[in-house]
């Protein structure tokens, strides 16, 4: 039995996987601001170029 509650008491104590979980939500926040950025950036990039095309087409 007190082999049974050392484990427990080792396990309970190990901080390794916290640190895998931390890792994990800094992947997600990274993911979700990279996201983020290349949405606003696409949708700028893609009204710039709606807005050189009929420009161009205007002058034709």
């Amino acid at each position: 039995m007190e082999k049974m509650m050392q484990k427990v008491r080792n396990f309970w104590n190990d901080e390794a996987g916290a640190t895998a979980v931390e890792y994990g939500l800094m992947v997600a926040l990274i993911a979700a601001v990279i996201i983020g950025t290349v949405t606003t950036l696409g949708q700028n990039v893609d009204a710039t170029f709606l807005a050189v095309s009929n420009a161009i087409a205007g002058a034709l």
